[in-house]
């Protein structure tokens, strides 16, 4: 993007500006393999193919009694007790005509067998066994029926989450091949920034983005460079990017970014790399920046800390999970009832934190905290999601609104 359009005080809508970066992620990183139990949070670097079929045989899906469904006449009848299968046994000899065998959840069927009858539904009499009338096939695990061998198991380009972990052990893979954890560096701007547990002299303030932006990029699975805080001077801004551009995949910064005239990180940014937009229609967060630093993807967020977390959730992460290799980057917003009214027309769109709660109809609705600055952490800790509000639109209460939840958002 030209520097007319990028410093001109255009503000970039946040849809055009999520495309912009994805056009600009960097490829995924090299690939490693990995212990199945180690991979949680990594993403697949290609299709894994199942070496099994799952279920790997016919097995029993309830505690009962295995036959054949066609020995039962209409209105059920006695079979001949034939054996004793449980989870863990070899097959048993196959049935003949007449006979049933005891079967527990897990177990292969015997040749012969094709429906399973629990066991609540059958009175036993000794080698006797009275079973009521089944459909061929009840309660019957199927060989292959959740996954046949050769078959696709998780497609290249899926994070892992614990059910992908434990389908993978399923078929039987030890090993799988993912791509190495993005390597991010984290810096934020200001001279008024302290740690937590740092006497605060006047004017002073702790530094919650550090820690708040710090735990997003973990629970997206990158490996986090903590550079700390840089002065609020070109030379430093521009040593500290420096550095970090020649140790990490992409940088992000919080602060420095704004129209102050302490905001050196803008500057330093032009005169190692570029600066390709830094003004979006979000509502909070407009002061946000992409560009590169030799070489390097770089993003800026605004140092309010409401500001910096919604600028994180709603554009960086899908720039980071596309740039550790996720196909899938999208999140899909609720439409639900609001329980709120509207009435500002604004130029930007309007990310307000929010809960879910029930109406009067047992129906989910969402509500707002009364507080809505853009320097308040607060109330997205009271809140469970994101209400999104469009540019220039009206909300009467009632109306649907697009609602997304920070559990999605945070994954």
């Amino acid at each position: 993007m030209n520097a007319s359009v990028c410093d001109s005080g255009e503000l970039i809508p946040v849809d055009e500006a999520i495309e912009r970066l994805l056009a600009h992620a960097p490829p995924p990183p090299s690939t490693q393999q990995v212990k199945t139990t180690q991979a949680l949070g990594r993403v697949l670097a290609g299709d894994i193919f199942s070496p099994v079929n799952l279920p790997a045989w016919d097995n029993s899906a309830m505690d009962g009694y295995a036959l054949c469904a066609a020995d039962l006449p209409a209105e059920g009848g006695y079979l001949r007790l034939a054996g004793r299968i449980a989870a863990g046994d070899a097959a048993a000899t196959a049935l003949s005509s007449g006979q049933t065998v005891r079967i527990f959840t897990g177990a292969p069927l015997p040749a012969g067998a094709d429906t399973v009858v629990p066991q609540e539904r059958c009175r036993v009499y000794g080698q006797r066994i009275w079973c009521p009338p089944m459909r061929t096939g009840e309660h019957v695990r199927k060989q292959g029926e959740e996954v046949t061998q050769g078959a696709l198991l998780l497609p290249a380009g899926k994070r892992l989450r614990a059910q992908e972990v434990g389908l993978l052990a399923a078929a039987g893979l030890a090993q799988v091949k993912v791509y190495r954890p993005l390597r991010v560096c984290l810096l934020s701007s200001g001279d008024e920034l302290r740690e937590p547990g740092d006497h605060l002299a006047p004017g002073q303030i702790y530094n919650s983005n550090r820690h708040c932006l710090a735990a997003l990029l973990q629970g997206w699975g990158v490996e986090v460079h903590d550079y700390g805080v840089m002065a609020d001077e070109l030379a430093v801004s521009r040593d500290a990017l420096a550095l970090a551009s020649s140790e990490c995949d992409l940088l992000l910064t919080s602060g420095g970014v704004s129209v102050g005239e302490e905001d050196h990180l803008k500057r330093a940014i032009k005169e190692l790399g570029r600066v390709d937009f830094w003004r979006l229609a979000i509502q909070p967060g407009k002061p946000l920046a992409f560009g590169d630093v030799a070489g390097k993807p770089w993003i800026g967020l605004p140092g309010n800390p409401s500001a910096a977390l919604i600028t994180a959730l709603v554009v960086v992460r899908p720039f980071l999970l596309r740039a550790q290799g996720v196909t899938d980057v999208s999140s899909v917003p609720m439409r639900l009832p609001a329980d709120f009214t509207w009435a500002q027309r604004n130029r930007r769109r309007q990310y307000l934190r929010a809960r879910l709660a029930p109406g009067l109809d047992g129906q989910a609705c969402v509500t707002l905290h009364p507080r809505q600055s853009s320097a308040m952490l607060s109330a997205a800790c009271w809140a469970d999601g994101l209400a999104i509000v469009e540019r220039e639109q009206w909300v009467e209460k009632g109306a649907l609104v697009r609602f997304v939840s920070f559990a999605e958002l945070m994954q």
